[in-house]
């Protein structure tokens, strides 16, 4: 993320809250970022936050859009149509992510993930911010722009962890789910967000399903239910 201090008309996300739930993080084993879709609410995705979370001592952040969108186009506009909200987005879920690891969270315990317009957010940030997380759920979305250069994403994760880009996100696992036929998202940019996660160490579980539409179904919530399973 840039250095600079955003002016407010650049950051519009920034003076939105962040909806906590579940344990309390000071005592939770783990903790999940969830990123509601246009229109909807953090309260809203934190209801799926709490299905997923199960019995375990797992903290929720959910962070609120301003107006309840992230960003005005479709996320396979240019980059540039689509700021400051995409750029104040990935900064709320970055400070979501940042309230769990000051609590004394370590990143391999923080699943980030998302619905729709959030799952894209989630998914961006999860590749523009590498490290070991517990895990990445993308549910109906994809990596934002209106194509996908697998090499800047490369790039730029070498770079970040001075190192080798394969190494970057060191097997952290990530659940793409997506209808076929969605009427948002195009199947062709899950797979490009396969390649990219893939070539920049995760470990991804995509599965396309026949005539779904644009939701997430059970063996979804069973998926990423299993991945925070896993982190207590």
């Amino acid at each position: 993320m840039s250095g600079r201090t955003p002016h407010a008309g650049d950051d519009p996300h920034a003076d939105e809250p962040l909806v906590t739930a579940g344990a309390a993080v000071e005592a939770a084993d783990a903790a999940v970022v969830l990123v509601h879709g246009r229109g909807a609410t953090a309260r809203s995705i934190v209801e799926f936050g709490e299905q997923i979370a199960g019995d375990g001592d797992v903290a929720i952040f959910a962070p609120q859009a301003a107006a309840n969108t992230w960003y005005p186009n479709s996320f396979l506009a240019p980059v540039a149509d689509n700021e400051p909200g995409r750029s104040s987005g990935l900064r709320a879920v970055g400070r979501a992510v940042e309230a769990a690891t000051d609590a004394g969270i370590p990143t391999e315990r923080v699943l980030v993930g998302g619905f729709s317009q959030g799952a894209c957010l989630a998914s961006e940030f999860v590749a523009r911010n590498p490290t070991r997380y517990g895990g990445l759920a993308v549910l109906s979305g994809g990596l934002i722009g209106e194509s996908i250069d697998r090499d800047d994403y490369v790039s730029h994760a070498a770079a970040a962890v001075d190192g080798e880009a394969a190494d970057a996100l060191a097997g952290t696992p990530a659940f793409l789910g997506c209808s076929d036929v969605d009427p948002h998202i195009p199947e062709e940019r899950v797979h490009e967000t396969t390649e990219v996660l893939e070539a920049l160490g995760g470990d991804v579980d995509e599965r396309i399903y026949e005539g779904m539409g644009h939701g997430i179904n059970e063996e979804e919530t069973d998926a990423v239910s299993a991945m925070v399973a896993d982190l207590v």
